[in-house]
């Protein structure tokens, strides 16, 4: 890593990030499902003749799928753009989440964001950040399988409205549920795979990188990586991120 990389990676990972300006901007509609509603019933699948975020946010707030409920004090089932360049999935809601309804609001979501803008993307603009489940494991462990299982139909219906141009896939739990193996995320991070037909890419979660400040240069060329497939599949963000890549030798 050259001392100019050094400089740049300390700059999302370390520091908060400024809003690059003049940034790709997609011309789509932002969901934030964090507002204060009331309860919505369950409302039985097979009334819903056609599927909206907004319907899939009602019923991820009323589910009572799996145990994680009983705990909740909010969902969270995502928020962004729709059709967005990337989709960030991640593991589950922590506390701060859980308070809010937002996903990736805590340290780890402030750092997620700092690496977003860092190569050009944020959730206002052409992201739209998700989560295997969509409620609060209790004490932040991993989601059982069975909880994973309830919810991942939820993120299906999401991702067949968003279509999303890749996936960025962050942490154990999202890799190897979504690929479905049990190979453990520093065999599988940096190296392209495919959900459903979409360029998918592994990285580690950014809660990770907090707690072990070593991986960062390996989550940096990830993130690089992300931003050249990006590059090669949208000529609107290849040519709005020109100056960024060549400044930051991507």
């Amino acid at each position: 890593m050259t001392g100019a990389e050094k400089n740049i990676f300390a700059e999302f990972l370390d520091t908060a990030a400024a809003a690059l300006s003049g940034g790709y901007y997609s011309q789509r509609v932002v969901y934030n499902f964090a507002d204060d509603r009331p309860d919505v019933p369950d409302v039985p699948r097979a009334a819903l003749t056609n599927d909206t975020l907004d319907s899939i946010a009602a019923e991820i707030r009323a589910c009572t799928r799996c145990p994680l409920h009983r705990e909740r004090k909010n969902a969270a089932p995502g928020e962004g753009i729709v059709q967005p360049l990337v989709l960030v999935i991640g593991e589950g809601p922590g506390a701060d989440e859980d308070a809010s309804g937002r996903p990736f609001v805590g340290k780890a979501g402030q750092l997620l964001d700092k690496m977003l803008t860092s190569i050009g993307l944020s959730r206002e603009k052409n992201c739209f950040i998700a989560n295997i489940v969509k409620c609060r494991p209790p004490g932040n462990r991993d989601p059982e399988p069975e909880e994973r299982a309830a919810c991942i139909p939820f993120l299906q219906r999401q991702l067949a409205i968003l279509k999303p141009l890749v996936i960025l896939s962050a942490g154990r739990i999202s890799a190897t549920t979504l690929l479905e193996t049990g190979e453990g995320i520093s065999r599988l991070r940096g190296i392209w795979k495919h959900y459903q037909g979409i360029p998918l890419l592994p990285t580690f979660h950014p809660s990770y990188l907090l707690r072990d400040e070593s991986k960062k240069t390996l989550a940096w060329e990830d993130m690089k990586s992300l931003c050249r497939r990006i590059a090669e599949l949208d000529s609107g963000y290849e040519a709005e991120t020109a100056a960024l890549r060549s400044a930051r030798h991507i």
